[in-house]
């Protein structure tokens, strides 16, 4: 097996109430076409990775015995991407209809961040080195 901490992660899995919304939210916010898509899921390749939006409904076959968590129970995590300069990024996404959660902010670690959610709660942050 080796040492997995030192492979890439391919996809992430990400539970969504509304596949139709968040797929059009996919394609209008970050430009992406699918590369793969059905009833219940759609694939999006961000450079190295992709994600997988897989309809709520299809979750347990993946994790069970774990439990699938709905949206009302809060992020547990982010995605960062790095950008040139953030306050464009920011224009760009206010354009498209998409409302930011903070920012765009100089952080004390000297990036300079904003956030925002897609349809299903997932948190999305974009960031820049400060000048």
């Amino acid at each position: 097996m080796g040492n997995l901490g030192s492979q890439n992660i391919s996809v992430v899995t990400l539970f969504v109430e509304d596949l139709p919304g968040t797929m059009a939210f996919y394609q209008e916010v970050f430009g992406l076409a699918e590369v793969y898509a059905d009833e219940n899921s759609a694939v999006y390749n961000f450079g190295n990775m992709s994600i997988n939006l897989l309809h709520i409904s299809e979750a347990p076959g993946l994790i069970e015995p774990a439990a699938v968590a709905g949206r009302a129970s809060g992020s547990r995590f982010q995605f960062t991407i790095r950008v040139d300069s953030v306050d464009a990024v920011c224009a760009e996404l206010q354009a498209r209809g998409v409302n930011l959660l903070n920012g765009p902010m100089n952080r004390p670690w000297g990036i300079r961040t904003a956030s925002f959610a897609d349809p299903a709660g997932h948190i999305w942050e974009i960031a820049q080195e400060q000048v």
